[in-house]
């Protein structure tokens, strides 16, 4: 391979449950035993006696070096850890911070790494590519109380300090974020709805707490609320600037920036009626009420007033050189359905296409007994990777059981044989194997500073197995046996440097297998997308003797055929390198079973980044926890970005399969419904509850797009801090930049698509019912409930759940309402019931929508519970299945309903015009009389004088 021009870098189902239970427990005492430092190296933050320790900030291995960031992070950090302090009421601060350099930086003495990564960092420091933009922001996609992903922070905020003005101090906006990331609360403002109308048409500011000052400014110039509203509806141009001097103390999460600003909002500052998400996603909660129902705060009682918590301790760590050992199972169960085979195919392919240029490997086999294949080798060209190709275990011993501590102690010696110790170093342990004594290194394994994954081939891995990955910060696998499944290479291909750079790290396109009959044909097409060509490689291995037919057609109609691929017989395997860089556009494959019986073919497609200003689309996937207990579901998320930018419209699809058994497809929707929380982020995600077995089951993504061209995304969806358009400073308006338009008018062109695969890793899931189970699984939450007013009518619409989860057609709705937002809220099954009796649920993922006419309303008001003078109505719905479980009562909406004549309560505006039209038909009637009276007078002058003259002839 060529320098790429990145850095170095049981048999019976209730034996097989009990022999989980044994292992759970086991795993459970494991954990009592070890130390708390052994526990934090693999789980990182922790929250211990008060204090965060192993916080973790790293920053892309693309950013510039610039020494006056470290100090800018330090700044920050420490800042925000006396503010978190006040502001949790003096229970929680930060302790021990590491900040990870990227190797690209110049080399200071700094702190080598152990098990850290910029892929495990909570905090990331990297610019938008080629955009500049600097909202902080946290990537939080999961419930209510749910941790995020990571917060980001772009080089230039922890460097411009004019952004002060228009975020607030850095350390502010990092409790802000922080509250995102570590409790699962959400922002408390709205860009979309600054605005909402109260009672008596009132315009209100989406905000909490509500005691927050301000004007209204239209235009940049000072004005009324009134002047905000046309016919309830909001003038464009009009916004609510705060004064700079506040008496208020709430909240953190709506406009941290104020000085006067300490507080979460609790139950009695919070504001239920703002159209925010943090009422949307919370059924109405305070950021405190969920903060303080978080796993931090159960058990975590206030601090002294005599004790002031202590700064944070910074250390800095940097990446070295990148060293793997793979630690290759030759037990007597690897002859099992072809395991050593296709193990040895994967790792091939791992050493030849996948693993960095300037990584030093090496390799070592175990049964019973542990030795070394190959010493650690540095991979510098295409001939080292073959040399190492070479030293792969190819035969079992026969009858020999699997001594996994054994292989795993020899893997830590052949990585330590390098630098003296192995810290930073990965170990990739791949093992059929169900080694009962796995607990007795598990101390020594941990404690080394290795990061240890692990892919378990067949049903019968110890469970232990798992607690090395998730102690040390490594991935876990499963592949099964079936024979068209190619789960060891998309486990090997999953396995990277974690260092966050797309450029430096293959891109799969494609991972497939099929069953072909005697001469037919597997075939399909690949999408070679824009900015990818570099080191591509097609792929292919099948199950019986002899290669299959191979035609391979490129976007030009060059064709190439089974003698230009690289042939190994003893492995299966063919593979092909396109010379230079691989031709954009649609590749066909065609492989035809020339075998005189029915065989498993194989297929992978691998490419590099090959233009450094086109960034490629990556995928990840994971599910939202390891182990699961039916009936409880599973919910699995496939990211899908372009750098930080989310790719909208993708095709995604969850392949998920068990031990034993046929794969379950799962299409994901990134529509802001069922599973998941925020429409457009690039997150698409679904409830998985479709068990068959108890065990493990492994996880893969398929993601396809056509040719299209789109806008990219103005702002990220989702939570970050508020970008302040202004103060009032002494009474006079002061406004900050406009912000920036990010993407408006860009157009994302995505000429053919693109074609991609990844590996989410693997889960287990007990419990499982052996025999048909009944309807246990509720519709979904409805969390996109809105209501619009739309001239007579108002208008409800959601997003229709299914009759399990987000799966199916539910039976029937509920929809009920109130003019108590508290009665809707805690008793709903009391609120007014809404006539539905015509509307008929569409299937899981349809629009829906509802309209009720202006008779209805007027005559439900009547009807409602505290009937008050306030216009407003309060909405929510649940949906029901065909077993009558019901799901969870949505989120609340309110509407605003037309009043009567004769009680409405005008405008200010609205008055004044009223004045001024009564006043002017009050004048021009007067003046209409002045003139009739004038008229008739004259006319009987007129008539008078004629008259006397008559008279005078007479």
């Amino acid at each position: 391979m060529s320098e790429l021009g990145c850095p170095g870098i049981v048999s019976s189902m209730p034996k097989r449950k009990y022999l989980l239970l044994v292992c759970s427990l086991k795993s459970l005492i494991l954990l009592v035993v070890l130390s708390p430092e052994l526990l934090l190296l693999g789980t990182s933050l922790q929250l211990q006696d008060n204090v965060y320790e192993g916080l973790l900030v790293a920053i892309h291995p693309r950013v510039s070096e610039d020494q006056n960031l470290i100090p800018k992070i330090m700044g920050m950090i420490t800042e925000a850890s006396s503010y978190l302090f006040n502001a949790t009421k003096r229970r929680v601060y930060f302790g021990n911070v590491k900040i990870l350099i990227p190797d690209t930086w110049k080399s200071h003495n700094y702190t080598q790494v152990k098990w850290e990564s910029y892929e495990k960092a909570n905090i990331i420091i990297a610019d938008w590519y080629k955009k500049h933009r600097d909202d902080p922001y946290t990537l939080q996609y999961r419930g209510c109380g749910e941790e995020g992903q990571y917060i980001h922070f772009t080089p230039n905020f922890l460097l411009n300090d004019n952004l002060n003005a228009i975020y607030g101090s850095r350390g502010r906006v990092f409790v802000h974020e922080w509250a995102h990331l570590r409790w699962g609360v959400f922002d408390e403002y709205n860009n979309e709805k600054p605005f909402y109308m109260a009672g008596h048409n009132q315009v209100k500011v989406t905000r909490c707490s509500s005691d927050l000052t301000g004007i209204f400014v239209c235009e940049k110039n000072t004005c009324t609320q009134e002047n905000c509203v046309i016919h309830n509806l909001f003038k464009e141009g009009c916004i609510f600037i705060h004064n700079n001097t506040q008496n208020a103390t709430a909240s953190i999460m709506y406009m941290q920036s104020l000085s006067s600003v300490v507080e979460f909002c609790n139950a009695s500052t919070h504001n239920q009626e703002a159209p925010n998400l943090q009422n949307q996603m919370c059924s109405l909660r305070s950021t405190w009420d969920v903060i303080m129902d978080s796993v931090d705060f159960r058990k975590t009682l206030p601090l002294d007033a005599a004790i002031l918590p202590r700064p944070p301790n910074f250390s800095l760590l940097q990446t070295g050189d990148r060293v793997i050992c793979l630690v290759l199972d030759v037990s007597g169960r690897m002859a099992e359905a072809d395991r050593l085979l296709r193990l040895h195919q994967a790792a091939e392919f791992y050493l030849l296409q996948v693993v960095e240029t300037h990584s030093y490997v090496g390799i070592v086999s175990f049964s019973n007994k542990a030795s070394v294949r190959a010493p650690p080798h540095q991979i510098r060209n295409h001939k080292d990777r073959s040399w190492l190709s070479s030293a792969l275990p190819t035969t079992v011993i026969p009858d020999a059981g699997a001594n996994i501590c054994l292989g795993l102690q020899m893997g830590i010696q052949v990585v330590e044989s390098l630098n003296g110790n192995a810290y930073g170093s990965v170990i990739i342990l791949a093992t059929s194997g169900g080694d009962e004594n796995i607990s007795n290194c598990m101390s020594t394994v941990i404690n080394s500073g290795s990061t240890i994954h692990t892919i378990a081939l067949g049903p019968f891995v110890n469970e232990n197995l798992e607690e090395l990955p998730t102690q040390t910060g490594g991935l876990k696998f499963f592949a099964s046996d079936r024979a068209s499944s190619n789960g060891l290479i998309d486990a090997f291909s999953r396995i990277s440097s974690g260092n966050g750079d797309s450029f430096c790290q293959p891109v799969q396109l494609d991972s497939s297998g099929e069953i072909v009959g005697v001469h037919q044909l597997f075939s399909r097409t690949v999408t070679l997308d824009g900015g990818l060509g570099k080191e591509t490689l097609f792929l292919v291995t099948w199950q019986s003797s002899g290669p299959p037919a191979i035609v391979l057609q490129d976007p030009s109609g060059k064709k190439y055929f089974t003698k230009d691929f690289n042939t190994h017989p003893e492995l299966k395997s063919s593979s092909l390198r396109i010379p230079e860089k691989a031709k954009n556009g649609y590749w066909t494959y065609q492989l035809n079973n020339t075998h005189g019986s029915p065989q498993a073919l194989r297929v992978t497609v691998s490419s590099w980044a090959s233009d450094d200003a086109v960034q490629p689309v990556t995928v990840t996937a994971h599910v939202n926890k390891d182990g699961s207990h039916f009936p409880n579901p599973v919910i699995i998320y496939a990211d899908v970005k372009r750098g930080f930018y989310p790719v909208l419209q993708a095709n995604v699809t969850a392949i998920i399969e068990p031990e034993m058994g046929e794969p379950i497809r799962l299409e994901l929707f990134d529509d802001g419904a069922g599973a998941d929380i925020i429409k457009n982020d690039g997150i698409y995600s679904r409830y998985f509850f479709s068990f068959t077995v108890n065990g493990r089951y492994s996880l893969k993504i398929h993601v396809h797009q056509e040719n299209h061209n789109s806008k990219l995304p103005n702002s990220n969806p989702g939570s970050h801090a508020m970008y302040v358009p202004g103060y009032i400073v002494n009474g006079n308006i002061q406004m900050n930049a406009p912000k920036k338009s990010t993407g408006d008018g860009d157009i994302q062109i995505q000429k053919w698509g693109f074609n991609r695969t990844t590996s989410g890793g693997s889960f287990s899931v007990l419990d499982v019912p052996t025999s048909p189970h009944l309807d246990i699984f509720p519709p979904c939450r409805i969390i996109n409930l809105e209501a619009i007013r739309k001239e007579e009518e108002i208008i409800l619409s959601w997003t229709a759940p299914g009759d399990d989860f987000d799966q199916g057609q539910a039976s029937s709705y509920e929809i009920r309402m109130s003019k108590s937002l508290q009665k809707i809220r805690d008793d709903f099954g009391n609120a007014s019931l809404v006539n539905i009796s015509s509307l008929i649920p569409q299937r899981a993922g349809s629009r829906e929508t509802f309209v009720f006419t202006p008779a209805l309303l007027t005559k439900e008001q009547q009807k409602l519970h505290g009937e008050t003078e306030d216009n407003r109505v309060y909405f929510a719905i649940r949906a029901l299945d065909e077993a009558s479980r019901q799901g969870q009562v949505s989120n609340i909406v309110q509407a605003v309903l037309f009043v009567p004549q004769n009680t409405a309560s005008v405008t200010v505006r609205e008055s004044l015009i009223l004045k001024v039209v009564l006043t002017a038909v009050g004048l021009i009637t007067a003046i209409c009389l002045m003139i009739f009276v004038a008229h008739c007078t004259f006319s009987r002058k007129k008539k008078s004088r004629k008259k006397n003259n008559r008279t005078k002839l007479l």
